[in-house]
């Protein structure tokens, strides 16, 4: 067999993209809801996740934490710690990082395990012959610290605020507004911090040959997870490799690179020996990220027609010193409703509790839901229905900017949504409708993510046989990654799934932005669209016609009335492509978003203060839908997450020195099979983006929780006459309020 033919080809975003080739081709896979080809090794077990998969003579690692909330560590009991059985090494390193990376900084966070700055950090790391004698011995582990907690900073209401440049923004005079408006409502939202809870936690297996490092982990964007690692280790990104075939969710907790990976790669290299580890649940919950609780104040005006003159917006958010993430807030409030007058502020405090950092739908997953409940409060005060009210608002650009929209179908699934639920049937006045002990009510909200695109290169290979292979670093987290990518090499190749391989998950592969923010499907996506649409060209040079002529279908390529098997057409010879896609003007020129309606009806307890989500519906625009079932499961996945968000999960700390209190799944609560009801989901099958990329398609995988606690809260009000405005609505606050 020769030498691969290689082809290429690069596209940036700087216009509206007119070709939209995946109309146009006829192999029928894109689309349809397919099953996951690593269904079966998943279902079955097979599957190998991080720690699964240990080299020969790999020994096992255990992190030692910090007892204190703030000050340093000055000793450790390290020689005693040595002597006891199974012991290897007690691992006290400058590399060793604070906090885990944010994702898409190559920088590492604070290095050194010497200052502590919440409590437990870790510090050091155990390395024994077993598992078991890792975590007797880190358990026996005794620190001495020149301790300064009561200088820590715990409770929000006691940081000092700072607010970022460029975060805050104003137009017109919202005071002003507020004050000759019609109708007005200024309320305060509170959300509390959560844990992101994978299913998977966090390991790592690290182990070093000639020279170069390789970390099976449990990572989201293996580009720039193995930048990160390289910096903190203080090699070249050339001599790190990482390998993530199969995430068992991440959420983004694992967007960036964590005490794990740096320490398996620290305590590997000294030793000369592979090393895991894998952390505890309990570890998970007080060393990774957390999402930042929120205190919102909401202003918003309308004149008596119910036309809105006014939109203000501001946040105070958390992060450990020095940080520059904090948690996007409003987002996406500059953009998604009507009103002359506007302001958004923004504001950090500093804290001594684990790091903040993104977790799923960073932004409009807690803004959102307040933002559309005060929505509620102000078409209450209005006198008009909640769906009349939103759509007299809607805006026909941006009006923070004056851009256009990419496509904007709010209006579309509020009014499809409200129709399928039942809308009209809606009690009128709050808390008239009643079942027994029973108290009804139906709630909605407009769902809202921003579409974001990242860099990203996929390398398609055509074999002499006329089978395919895709290759590129992109990571499958659950979301369905392997799925659509087969999908997009067959619809463009003209070939049956099953004669599609598609590898993922090791950063040797081209790099693509990973999975994070929305950006994965789209980005990597195209980026295979891209490499097969070079193939095409190629394809069509052998059947000697124009690309736009030529049509494929089945393994076999038609042009005219001439026809021929890829096999015989490539006579023996690989064909591989290899295509790129960046961001660009069309981003910047054009707002993008994806959109959502979602309706909700609860039934409260006037005895128990219990509230039971009985009926979820949402209808959902995201472009094109690259397959129906796992965009559909990711919407499920979403609406479940916003039941959890309204109704149970806190993360609950000792004000006294940030110990967490629910460091578990005992006691951190989640949604399980009893509070999820039917889940009714559609999705708009025609929507085009043309703006977003060449295959038209935006971000689905964090859409549906972005609004999802706003229906369930103002379904409450409805049912109850009472409004909560402190997530999340636990039976004590509804008994409360109930009297």
């Amino acid at each position: 067999m020769s030498d691969p033919i290689t082809v290429s080809l690069f596209h940036r975003m700087n216009f509206r993209d007119e070709e939209n080739l995946l109309d146009r081709t006829v192999q029928g896979v894109i689309s349809t809801p397919m099953d996951r080809p690593e269904g079966p090794l998943k279902v079955s077990g097979t599957a190998t996740y991080a720690d699964e998969d240990h080299p020969p003579g790999t020994v096992y690692g255990w992190l030692v934490r910090a007892t204190i909330t703030k000050g340093w560590v000055v000793g450790l009991n390290s020689r005693a710690l040595r002597r006891m059985p199974g012991v290897l090494a007690v691992i006290r390193d400058e590399r060793m990082i604070r906090n885990p990376a944010q994702g898409g900084d190559a920088k590492s966070p604070y290095q050194g395990p010497a200052e502590v700055f919440y409590k437990g950090q870790p510090i050091a790391l155990v390395v024994a012959e077993t598992f078991e004698q890792a975590r007797d011995a880190a358990t026996a582990a005794q620190a001495e610290y020149l301790d300064r907690s009561h200088k820590a900073v715990i409770v929000p209401a006691e940081a000092e605020y700072e607010t970022p440049r460029g975060e805050q923004s104003s137009q017109g005079d919202l005071d002003r507004a507020m004050q000759e408006a019609a109708f007005s409502v200024d309320v305060e939202y509170t959300t509390p911090s959560m844990s992101h809870a994978s299913m998977e936690p966090h390991a790592a297996v690290a182990w070093w040959q000639d020279g170069r490092l390789t970390v099976r982990g449990s990572y989201q964007m293996l580009n720039t997870n193995a930048q990160e690692l390289a910096d903190a280790l203080g090699v070249s990104p050339k001599k790190v490799r990482i390998l993530s075939q199969y995430v068992g969710g991440g959420f983004g907790s694992k967007l960036g690179i964590s005490h794990e990976a740096v320490g398996a790669a620290i305590a590997a290299q000294k030793l000369g020996r592979p090393v895991a580890v894998a952390l505890h649940r309990r570890q998970v919950f007080e060393t990774t990220h957390r999402r930042s609780e929120s205190r919102q104040r909401v202003r918003l005006a309308c004149d008596a027609e119910g036309r809105m003159t006014a939109v203000g917006h501001e946040v105070w958010v958390s992060n450990l010193p020095g940080e520059s993430f904090s948690e996007p807030v409003t987002q996406s409030t500059p953009f998604t409703w009507a009103g002359e007058n506007r302001l958004i502020g923004h504001h950090i405090g500093r804290l001594n509790l684990n790091g903040a950092g993104s977790m799923r739908a960073p932004g409009e997953a807690i803004g959102v839901p307040v933002t559309e409940a005060a929505m509620d409060e102000l078409a209450e005060a209005a006198g008009i229905d909640p769906v009349e009210f939103r759509l007299r608002n809607i805006p026909e650009v941006d009006p923070s900017s004056g851009k256009p929209f990419s496509n904007n179908r709010l209006a579309e699934c509020i009014r499809r949504g409200a129709e399928k639920f039942g809308w009209a049937d809606r009690p009128k006045q709050p808390g008239s409708r009643r079942e027994g002990e029973w108290l009804i009510g139906m709630g909605m909200s407009a769902i809202i993510r921003v579409n974001m695109m990242g860099p990203s290169t996929a390398r398609v290979t055509l074999n002499p046989d006329g089978t395919a292979l895709v290759e590129t670093d992109m990571t499958d987290i659950g979301t369905g990654s392997y799925s659509i990518l087969t999908q997009i090499a067959a619809e463009m190749l003209g070939l049956p799934p099953e004669k599609v391989t598609t590898m993922l998950g090791d950063s040797d592969l081209p790099p693509s932005i990973g999975s994070g923010g929305s950006r994965g499907a789209a980005s990597s996506g195209t980026s295979v669209m891209l490499a097969a649409k070079a193939l095409r060209k190629k394809i069509a040079e052998r059947m000697d016609c124009d690309p736009d002529d030529l049509t494929l279908k089945d393994g076999t390529a038609i042009a005219g009335n001439r026809q021929r098997s890829l096999s015989d057409l490539l006579a023996g010879d690989t064909l591989e492509g290899t295509g790129t896609i960046k961001p660009g003007l069309a981003e910047m020129h054009h707002r993008q978003a994806s959109w959502g309606a979602e309706f909700c009806e609860v039934a409260v307890s006037s005895v128990t203060g219990e509230v039971h989500v009985r009926r979820l519906s949402g209808v959902f625009a995201a472009g094109r839908i690259l397959n129906a079932k796992t965009a559909r499961s990711q919407c499920l996945g979403g609406m479940i997450f916003g039941i959890g968000q309204a109704l149970h999960e806190k993360v609950e700390t000792d004000a006294r020195d940030g110990n967490f209190v629910n460091r578990d799944l005992a006691e951190y609560h989640v949604p399980a099979n009893l509070d999820v009801p039917h889940i009714d989901i559609e999705l708009l099958m025609d929507d085009r983006d043309a703006y977003a990329n060449p295959m038209r398609a935006k971000g689905i995988g964090e859409l549906a929780t972005c609004g999802t606690a706003a229906a369930i809260v103002s379904a409450i009000a409805n049912a109850t006459g009472h409004r909560f405005r402190h997530f999340p609505v636990t039976l004590d606050k509804v008994l409360e309020k109930l009297g």
